[in-house]
Parts: structure tokens; sequence; C-alpha cells
């Protein structure tokens, strides 16, 4: 699934195309991703709209008209925009189009129909989830204190509490795993056994991390459109997620691999405590 550093590319990437941009037409292959309101009210509320922002809120992306209405997106674990010409050829997984005034469209494409679009209008209640999320990682509130006040005195592991979008927004299984390696915290160990340092490091970690990762992710809108927007940059620099069983980049010892509140994790057992 996309995380925070992906979602954030996107974001980037597709922001000078759709900025400024009125919206002719829209037209939804698969009524399946529309969660909100009805797929013949979003069509209706969407025509004229002009894109005044493209931001994002923990992992999901939002178009904000200038009318004050938005549009929420969330890709799930298959879903993807891309900005193409009107012409170029449709894929066979396109859900919802959206002509633009300079003759291209923004698409979503989503293979397993897992994704979800929201439209929410000005002063109306967001059904989207997003209003439930916790802080930014780049927010400035983002401290032990806020960490340590939110979950130290929880028992559940701190993997767990990373996942949580209530407390932080947009850490998913793949950063936590790096987050935790970085703070030299193990993913099974309680929130109230944290230390005051661990909760330091672990609110250090949490916005290096991830800014590291969206700078490594970096990518031009040529090669986004040509890797139909699903090709990622941070596999070469992951140190421990998805390598269980392979040497610990920083001690040599061998990296284990764990399930913890029914998500995999790999930590290293000589770094991580």
């Amino acid at each position: 699934m996309p995380e925070l550093s992906e979602v954030e590319t996107v974001r980037r990437v597709l922001l000078p195309r759709v900025q400024k941009r009125k919206i002719i037409e829209a037209q939804i292959q698969d009524t399946q991703v529309v969660a909100s309101p009805s797929p013949g009210q979003l069509l209706d509320r969407v025509q004229g709209q002009v894109i005044a922002d493209f931001t994002r809120r923990g992992k999901f992306l939002r178009l904000l008209f200038d009318s004050g209405d938005y549009l929420t997106v969330h890709l799930r674990m298959t879903g993807c925009l891309i900005v193409e010409p009107h012409a170029a050829p449709t894929e066979k997984h396109m859900r919802i189009r959206f002509l633009l005034d300079d003759g291209s469209e923004l698409r979503y494409e989503d293979v397993r129909r897992l994704g979800k679009v929201w439209f929410t209008g000005s002063g109306e209640r967001d059904v989207s989830g997003a209003g439930e999320l916790g802080i930014e990682p780049f927010d400035g509130l983002l401290t032990a204190p806020y960490l340590r006040c939110r979950c130290g005195r929880s028992k559940k592991p701190v993997k767990s509490m990373l996942l949580d979008q209530t407390i932080v927004a947009g850490i998913g299984n793949i950063y936590s795993d790096e987050i935790l390696f970085a703070a030299g915290i193990r993913p099974d160990k309680h929130c109230d056994a944290l230390s005051e340092d661990e909760f330091e490091r672990l609110a250090a970690a949490i916005p290096e991390r991830l800014a590291f990762f969206i700078e490594k992710n970096a990518i031009t809108l040529e090669e986004y459109t040509l890797s139909k927007g699903r090709e990622y940059r941070n596999t070469p620099y992951l140190q421990v997620y998805g390598k269980g069983g392979n040497a610990c980049p920083a001690c040599g010892a061998a990296l284990q691999r764990a399930v913890i509140g029914g998500r995999s994790s790999v930590f290293c057992p000589h770094c991580q405590k």
C-alpha cells in the first residue's frame, strides 16, 4: 500500500499539472470506488469546478476547489492517479476520469478497486475518515511529550502505535519498521515500557525517516507518466523492511521477523532493544 512518502510523491508530481485547471466533465467507469455522495451527484458537483490546490493529509489526497468544496482520494493498495492527454489510450483498470480544460485528463486507476473517492461540499461533514487522523509527521507538535501523552500508558506494542492513524497520520507497515530501526526500539516493546530517551528518539526518527524516503522517491513527471504512477523508488534504501534473515546493515546480526498485532515486522535483535 502506498504510504505517506509515496502519496506525497504523487501530490508533488501532479500538482503543477492540475492546479488552476477547470474540470469540464467527469466520467465514472466503475461506481464501486465512489464512496460518497452517489455517483450521479459526484458527477454533477465536480463539473465546472476549478482546482485551487492538491494537498495531502496522512495517506489521503485532496483536490481543493476554489468554491471551497473538495474531492478526497484514498489509493489503498493499488490505486493511482495520473494525468494523460485526452487522446491517450485508456487503461483496463481506469475507474474515473476528469476531463480538464487544457485537453488533459486526471485519471484514477485501480486494479483491485479498493481505493475510494469522496466529494465534500463547503460546510458539509467530511465522511472520508480524514478528520479522525492524528497529527502530521512533520508537524512541530510531534514531540516526545506528545507521544508519551497519547500512548505512554498503553500496553500496545510500539509498532501498533505507529500504525494507529489517530496518533500520527500516514505511517504504514514499511516505514514503521524503518522508523523503529532508526530509533533502536524493538517493534514488540510495549509503549508503557518506553523510556524518556526512547520517546525522544522515536519523535526524531519519524519525520527524519519519512523525509528521507520522500527525497528518495522523487521522480520526474515524465518518469511518473511512463510508469503509470506505479513506480516507487524506496526499495534500495530500505534497511530492514522485508529483509528477515538478512544481515543487519548496522551490526551484521541476522534480522528477525515477527508478527505483531497481525502485521509482519522485521527488526535487529541486537540494535533494537
